[in-house]
């Protein structure tokens, strides 16, 4: 994966955020700049598109340096830190809050994404979710077949939520619900250990 993300990085703003509504992509910024001040680590950070909203003391992760090439641009102040996750290369209780948008729904099973928000809930006392919403005519989660600019060819795991099955996931709070988006806030002391 960490091939197909370098390979992304200069088209990955164009696809994720500039092909989408600009009203909803708004709205998602606005959100995420109105998040509580924090010492905040941003996992699976891309090109720091959301990073730079988020508000405090920035720790951005990502397993691709060309991603955090781009982000380290964009988010001059954070620390940048690469890694493949999970498991969170961090000690207990370093953050307030872990952040993350688009990476939840490319872990492939339940138990890959309960084994994520153990770390995430191990090294800040709360989660933060940004998704892409599960809308008619997608299916629930595939295997996409993704051709980028430079024609290389990569197949990917997605899946999209909507956001109840997100709420019941994360067992958190839907903060933010748009037709392609959905932003989620749970908390380590309102989580259950069975999903």
């Amino acid at each position: 994966m960490r091939e197909y993300y370098d390979r992304r990085a200069p088209e990955y703003d164009a696809t994720a955020y500039e092909a989408a509504d600009a009203g909803e992509v708004a709205s998602l910024t606005a959100w995420v700049a109105g998040l509580a001040r924090g010492r905040v680590l941003d996992v699976a950070c891309g090109t720091g598109y959301l990073t730079r909203f988020l508000r405090g003391e920035i720790v951005a992760l990502d397993q691709s340096q060309a991603m955090l090439e781009i982000a380290s641009e964009r988010v001059p102040g954070a620390e940048l830190v690469r890694a493949d996750v999970p498991p969170l290369p961090l000690d207990d209780d370093s953050f307030d809050r872990v952040f993350t948008s688009h990476f939840y729904g490319h872990l492939a099973t339940a138990g890959e994404r309960e084994r994520f928000v153990d770390e995430a809930l191990r090294v800040a006392s709360e989660i933060v979710v940004v998704e892409q919403a599960w809308r008619p005519g997608l299916p629930h989660e595939t295997w996409e077949r993704r051709q980028l600019g430079d024609g290389s060819r990569h197949t990917v795991f997605k899946r999209y939520f909507r956001a109840d099955e997100l709420r019941g996931e994360l067992h958190g709070k839907v903060a933010l619900e748009t037709p392609h988006f959905i932003g989620l806030a749970a908390r380590r002391s309102g989580r259950l250990r069975a999903m």
